[in-house]
Formats: C-alpha cells, structure tokens, sequence
C-alpha cells in the first residue's frame, strides 16, 4: 500500500538558501549591486586603507573603533595571547606529520579543538557576553601561531615563537618566515587580512553561527567554520587562481587558452562572485596593492583579467564576470613571499576574527537554527519486505 505524500508545509526556497534572509545582524553587509561591503558602519575597503589589523578586530568584537590608548591597550592585550598551551605547542609536531599531504588548515582543525579543550572553553550558552569573548579573543590571537608552526613543521623547520613586540600582520609574517619583514610587504599583506575578515553570511560563516546556535564552545563554531573554508569552491581559489596564470604561461597563450575554457564549460578561477554583479572592490583593491610592487607577474595578471573580461563580453554577453578577491590575493601573497601552501590558511587567519564575531553575536540569541527540507524520496510508508 501506498500513500500520497504530503502536501509540503514549508515555502519554496532556492537551492543553497542563495538570497534567503536567515537573521538580522550589525556586523556588516555585502550590497552586491553597488559592488560594496561594510564592516559596522564602515566601508570595509576604507578601514583596510587607513587603519591597522587590531583596530579592524576590535570594531568587529566591540561595534565602535578604538581611540589611540584603546588601541594600543588592545594590541598589547591580545599579543600576550599569541603564546600557546603547553600542551598544544607539543601536540603539533604530531599534528603537522599526519596532515603532511593535507597542509595546515587541515591541521588548524584538530589544533582548534585541542586549544578548546586545553583552555577550558564552556559551551557559548553557558557562558555571559564577557567570557564569551575572552574565548575568542584567545582563539583569534593563537590562531596564526597554530598556522605558522604547522607550515613550518611541515617544512622540517622549528616553529618560530611569536614576538609581543610585533603587530598582528608584521608578527605573522615573522613566525612563518623566521626573519623580521620589510614594512612594505607587511601592509600589503594587512590591507588583504582587514579585507577579508568578514564577507556577508558566507557558507563557513553561516557555519560557524549554525553550531553557535546550538550552545557549543567557541572552538566548536571555529573548527565547522574551518571545515566549510577548506572547501575548494570557498577558500581553496587564492593558489588556484594562480595556478591558471601558471597554466597560461605567456601572454601569447591567454586566448586560446581561455576560450577553449569557457567553450568547455570549465570554470576559470579567480573570476565570478555569488554576490557582485560588478567589479568586487576586494579585487580592485588588491590589484592596486599589486600594482605598487609591479613586476612581470603583476603585468601578466592585469592582461589575463583585461582578455578574461572581452572574451566572456564576446562569448557570454550579458553576463558580467569580473575578477573576485581570489585573483589578485594569489599575485600579492605572492609577491610578499607567502608558499601557496599558506594562501587560503592566510585568508583563515583574517576570517577567523569575522567568523568570533559571528559567533558573538548569534550567541546573544538563544533560537537554534533548525531549517527544514523537502522530502523528495520514494512515497512513505512503504512495506516493509520480508527478510
């Protein structure tokens, strides 16, 4: 006996949820028409021009920008937390051999959970606003420690200990390199850390707010964050991006090289965005960075991007593809001296500040996010055969 299915009870939605307005927040906005993005109140390429890392993370965690003793009491604060447990600065050696084909996102992962459960993190739900971001504060300042040595191991190298002395992005590229950077290299790769702290309700920051919304401990939104970035159709494009001026190789090629992938059907990446619907001024702006330096590579990828955007105006008209934030990260890390091994691990090193933020603020609601699917099986009940 069969049965007809239920009428379905629950609206129409698109697939993967693309436009559905799930929660109210005031961390920011991607308005993808006008090619803009916020963080608070704040144009997001702005604060990446004129103001540091650590002012970026306190807006995000507090609402408002710190005056200067604010910032320097900030930056002094969270450098303190740079240090990590005993127990997890001798766990790494092992994680940094298991994940040697996966890399150190792979690892930050597991080093996440350790961090959690070596520091005593309470699930969000039990905790008051206060201790809540005393977790993350602590997850966010150890975070590219964790990365840096896991790279390094990987690499058959000691870590290198972090210096209280040094601004977040000066000390990140210490602790991977080993040597103190140029001033030039670390702003470039701070304006690309502010840019790309926090993006909208992406896949791993809904993620990260899904488990918050269940009451788990900061690690535990951290780690699922992690999880979904590590997706290549998230952040795994920087490398890949890059990649595809490698496989060009001369500007000679770029025509054919790029018309046989759009007629193909192949994804080219570095270009497109979900969201914009013109230029994505995290591109535009990383493309100026990368311009400053100059260089064969600059000049490549400028004319890649220049014959990309004709050929899909010529193929595809009325569809407007522009390069994304992939593009031209991938060239400036570059140029800054950062293996590709380490593109998307960076990115984590700047979203993981707008993905606490996030779970901050869906922590302040004790509402689980629970959607609904629609059933598409076979019509139920059905008999049961007989063994």
């Amino acid at each position: 006996m069969t049965t007809t299915p239920a009428a379905p009870t629950a609206p129409a939605v698109p697939r993967g949820l693309a436009g559905v307005v799930v929660t109210d927040t005031a961390l920011g906005d991607v308005r993808g028409r006008e090619g803009f993005y916020h963080y608070r109140q704040y144009s997001a390429i702005e604060l990446a021009r004129t103001r540091s890392f650590e002012d970026v993370w306190y807006l995000m965690f507090h609402g408002e920008l710190p005056d200067r003793a604010a910032s320097a009491d900030f930056a002094a604060r969270t450098a303190r937390l740079r240090v990590l447990p005993a127990d997890v600065r001798e766990a790494l050696p092992a994680i940094a051999r298991a994940g040697a084909v996966s890399g150190p996102l792979a690892g930050l992962r597991t080093a996440l959970s350790l961090l959690g459960a070596s520091a005593g993190f309470r699930p969000v739900y039990d905790l008051d606003a206060e201790n809540r971001r005393t977790d993350a504060l602590a997850a966010c300042a150890a975070v590219p420690t964790i990365l840096t040595a896991l790279q390094r191991l990987g690499q058959g190298l000691e870590p290198v200990e972090p210096r209280a002395d040094l601004p977040y992005a000066a000390n990140y590229l210490y602790m991977l390199t080993g040597s103190e950077p140029e001033p030039g290299r670390v702003r470039a790769i701070e304006r690309y850390l502010i840019s790309t702290v926090d993006h909208g309700f992406n896949a791993s920051t809904f993620t990260a707010r899904v488990v918050a919304s269940t009451g788990a401990d900061l690690a535990a939104c951290l780690v699922a964050a992690v999880g979904a970035l590590s997706g290549p159709l998230h952040g795994g494009a920087p490398s890949r991006a890059l990649d595809t001026l490698d496989a060009i190789g001369t500007p000679d090629r770029i025509d054919g090289w790029i018309r046989e992938q759009v007629l193909s059907g192949r994804r080219i990446m570095g270009f497109g965005h979900p969201v914009y619907r013109t230029e994505d001024p995290r591109s535009r702006m990383l493309k100026s960075i990368a311009q400053e330096s100059g260089g064969p590579l600059v000049d490549f990828a400028v004319e890649v991007e220049r014959q990309v955007e004709a050929i899909l105006a010529e193929l595809k008209p009325g569809r407007e593809l522009h390069t994304n934030v992939e593009f031209y990260a991938g060239v400036v890390m570059e140029l800054c001296g950062l293996p590709r091994a380490m593109f998307t691990p960076t990115f984590a090193a700047a979203r993981v500040v707008g993905w606490s933020a996030n779970i901050l603020e869906q922590a302040e609601d004790s509402k689980i996010i629970r959607p609904a699917a629609r059933y598409s099986g076979t019509p139920a009940p059905q008999p049961v055969p007989a063994p």
